[in-house]
């Protein structure tokens, strides 16, 4: 039996893992999907949030504004790329600066630092791209931009380096209290627990209905994108917001951390679970709003399209605890944005409540950083050639359009809870991230997948379970 099982690999049960294996404890986590960071974790605006949003009181403001101090010093101990950049909220006409005042006014009672409400000619001198009706805006100099695979692949690491196990390709089906504990079926047999972490994002409904009374019920909230060449990335410096709306904070117009320009989201409730299909009408509304509070935007440079679903709970509210009627369940549940931001943060108060509840011990020998994939561009000509010389693998582009070597691909799939399908080694190194979106550099990261993991190319998937690339021979040969 396990101490602790924790439901879902996204940046929440993976944050919970990761400061969770800081204790003396025996932890797993299950994971649906074949990798970390499959779900919403992995299709986001990838910002970190300053904390002027949320509800002041509520437990999105604090883990927000918790989240976004911890995590500069957490990307340099786990090695992942954060960019302070500062955002920008547009107000348009001088009919609504009491909604602009009241985001300050929030910003200030939930301890966001450096908040200010700058003119006109001061935001046109900052970003020259902003819409030409621009009257007002809010700066908040703390926001910043991550990668979100980045940040997710790392803690997930970390964790299982400090002991945490990683149960892939295994579905939860069902949770039953049994003598000590629980017991949850899955499809690859039943994990016994003292307690289980609910981490399982737009289905963590689902398992709380399953042990409580208490009912809880989340809605998919989809958000189509339109990611930009990098070529553009330098349209505007600074996430750029229309003021937010019940629905959301809106669509925005940010620079990522890699250098592309990212358009979107929408705010689009159905029904699937799954349902991250984008659609004619939304990226039409991403690209139409956008327009409205930046101006130029090359829109003929989009190099994919793409959609996330916000695990979005009626309350709007992060459910962070033990449910009252089922002891020794722990919610994590209704982590939409600013959920990436916060995970820092809900990690901490997640191990927290473990660890008062266990009488948990930390360790003397918890492991608090982790190295991340190398990258080649980062080196002088001369520490690039001695890298080369001592391994002829760095030297071999595989990935033209990001300068992807195999070396990279190699270390991706060699490392803790290695890359095993195509798009595994897409988020960890960025082949097939680029302009040609992976037409050119997917059949020689096959052949080092098939290589490193001894199996046929024909078992090679784009992202695991049925999504095989070879279905078969065009010719048989004797």
């Amino acid at each position: 039996m396990y101490d602790v099982i924790i439901i879902g690999a996204g940046v929440a049960g993976s944050a919970s893992a990761r400061e969770l294996s800081r204790y003396k404890v025996n932890a797993c986590v299950l994971e649906k999907e074949e990798d970390v960071c499959c779900g919403t974790s992995k299709a986001n605006s990838a910002i970190v949030h300053a904390g002027y949003d949320a509800a002041n009181g509520s437990l999105m403001a604090k883990l927000n504004v918790r989240g976004n101090e911890m995590m500069e010093q957490l990307s340099k101990d786990l090695d992942f790329p954060f960019k302070r950049i500062g955002s920008l909220v547009v107000c348009l006409n001088e009919e609504d600066m009491p909604g602009l005042q009241a985001l300050y006014d929030r910003g200030v009672a939930n301890g966001v630092k450096e908040l200010q409400i700058l003119n006109r000619e001061q935001i046109l001198e900052m970003e020259p791209n902003i819409s030409d009706n621009v009257y007002a805006a809010l700066y908040a100099p703390t926001a910043g931009i991550v990668c979100p695979f980045g940040l997710n692949i790392a803690m997930a690491e970390n964790a299982c380096e400090n002991g945490v196990e990683f149960r892939f390709n295994t579905e939860v089906q069902n949770i039953r209290k049994i003598d000590g504990g629980w017991a949850l079926d899955t499809n690859n047999g039943v994990y016994e627990t003292k307690y289980v972490v609910n981490a399982a994002g737009v289905y963590a409904d689902k398992f709380h209905n399953m042990v409580s009374e208490k009912k809880i019920h989340i809605t998919p909230r989809r958000g189509d994108y339109c990611l930009l060449d990098k070529k553009t990335g330098k349209h505007v410096s600074r996430t750029i917001f229309a003021l937010p709306t019940k629905f959301g904070k809106g669509v925005l117009v940010t620079p990522t951390i890699h250098g592309n320009l990212l358009v979107g989201p929408t705010a689009i409730d159905v029904d699937d679970k799954e349902g991250t299909n984008t659609t004619r009408d939304g990226l039409d509304q991403v690209i139409s709003k956008a327009g409205l509070t930046v101006k130029n935007l090359p829109m003929r440079q989009v190099i994919t399209s793409f959609a996330g679903l916000r695990a979005h709970e009626d309350g709007h509210e992060f459910l962070i605890g033990e449910l009252e009627d089922a002891k020794g369940f722990v919610d994590c549940a209704g982590i939409e944005s600013p959920g990436l931001t916060s995970c820092p943060a809900i990690g901490e108060m997640v191990a927290d409540i473990l660890a008062e509840k266990m009488n948990l011990e930390k360790k003397e020998d918890f492991i608090s950083t982790r190295k991340g994939i190398l990258d080649p561009n980062t080196l002088s000509k001369e520490e690039r050639a001695e890298l080369i010389k001592k391994n002829p693998a760095y030297g071999n582009i595989i990935c033209r359009c990001e300068m992807i070597t195999e070396g990279e691909i190699i270390d991706a799939i060699r490392r803790p809870l290695g890359a095993r399908s195509l798009d595994g080694v897409k988020r960890r190194t960025r082949a097939g991230m680029g302009r040609c979106q992976a037409g050119f550099c997917s059949p020689r990261t096959m052949e080092i997948l098939a290589r490193e993991c001894g199996v046929s190319m024909s078992d090679i998937t784009k992202s695991g379970g049925d999504s095989r690339l070879v279905v078969g021979t065009n010719k048989d040969t004797l």
